[in-house]
């Protein structure tokens, strides 16, 4: 597994960003986990804090310090949304929205996603957060049904990039699972 290049983008472009916080799915409480089951390179799961339920597909193969995930909410199953969370080691003091750039995805060879990324900290989390947002979600899910490498490229700056790659094997399974547990409330 690779070390994310994140904490190197965060050091050079986010000064200070280490006090701060972010907002996950929900607010900074512990979620627990249950339901969890491997598919190839991705686990599908169940996010759960009192009332509040997620239902969850992520890859955590690819990096040692990075997860990138699907997730959904049971009630808006047909809207998920995507989310690279990066382990920072320091609890972050505050919850913010620390900056927004211009986000490419693209499945294997094929044609490029573009949306943003909003790069998030969440109060009394270890986490760094990066929260995309596509012209049409559901195109870039089909194409990694069928691809085998997610692609992210995050426009720091003009000609200043932070690349990251991400396995799709097993993604297909965990993402029908992940429907069918966020369909069964």
């Amino acid at each position: 597994m690779l070390r994310s290049p994140l904490l190197s983008l965060l050091k050079g472009c986010l000064p200070g960003l280490l006090v701060l916080g972010l907002a996950a799915p929900a607010s900074a409480g512990s979620f627990n986990t249950t339901d969890a089951q491997a598919h190839g390179d991705w686990h599908s799961l169940v996010l759960q804090l009192g009332d509040e339920r997620h239902v969850r597909a992520l890859e955590q193969h690819s990096y040692s310090d990075s997860v990138f995930s699907v997730n959904a909410t049971p009630g808006a199953c047909d809207r998920p949304w995507l989310e690279l969370r990066v382990e920072l080691d320091d609890m972050q003091a505050q919850s913010a929205t620390v900056n927004r750039v211009p986000a490419d995805l693209m499945v294997d060879e094929g044609r490029v996603h573009q949306g943003q990324a909003d790069f998030v900290t969440e109060r009394g989390n270890s986490g760094f957060y990066v929260r995309f947002t596509l012209p049409d979600t559901a195109a870039l899910l089909d194409d990694m049904r069928d691809g085998d490498t997610l692609r992210l490229r995050i426009h720091r700056a003009e000609d200043d990039y932070w690349f990251m790659v991400f396995s799709l094997s097993g993604f297909g399974e965990a993402q029908d699972r992940m429907q069918r547990l966020c369909r069964a409330d």
